[in-house]
């Protein structure tokens, strides 16, 4: 058994620099948000809250909604990292900004009650579709943590620094 057990990491770790060289632009998908990029935004959105003098939870989303980075600030609200999560997959999901998709949700309107769908979704200020130089949505960025404009200035700064 020892054996075994003994050629079975000998193999792994044998494999491992096959692994570490491979090219990942071959495992990236086309029309998703790149780290490099996913920085970039980050590093804005950052500017931004640090200049409003408010901590906030920032979360960058790629083209499927999937968590790319996220960043909670010192201070930040433990309930907002939740609430930054869902504004980024709720833009990501209906290809819009979550203020968009209040506004078409309240009373009387046509999307009214859609925040109860899809597990929870967040249809005020705060998240903003991600796009390429050619307008191909890449993903998305929520943010959490200040007043509704507070949030939607920081993410607009996100979205900014991605240009």
């Amino acid at each position: 058994m020892k054996r075994l057990i003994y050629a079975f990491l000998v193999v792994c770790l044998c494999a491992l620099p096959a692994f570490a060289a491979a090219d990942v632009s071959k495992l990236q998908l086309p029309g998703d948000i790149t780290q490099a990029q996913a920085e970039k935004v980050m590093a804005a959105a950052l500017v931004k809250a640090k200049a409003q003098g408010v901590p906030m939870n920032i979360t960058i989303v790629d083209a499927g909604g999937n968590l790319k980075a996220f960043c909670r600030m010192d201070g930040a609200f433990l309930g907002s990292i939740d609430v930054s999560q869902k504004k980024a997959t709720t833009a990501r999901l209906f290809n819009m900004s979550t203020a968009e998709l209040g506004a078409a949700s309240q009373p009387g309107q046509s999307l009214y009650g859609i925040e109860v769908t899809n597990g929870g979704l967040v249809i005020f200020g705060g998240g903003e579709l991600l796009k390429d130089a050619k307008g191909v949505i890449i993903g998305a960025i929520g943010v959490s943590g200040g007043s509704v404009q507070e949030d939607t200035n920081v993410a607009k700064a996100g979205v900014a620094g991605l240009k």
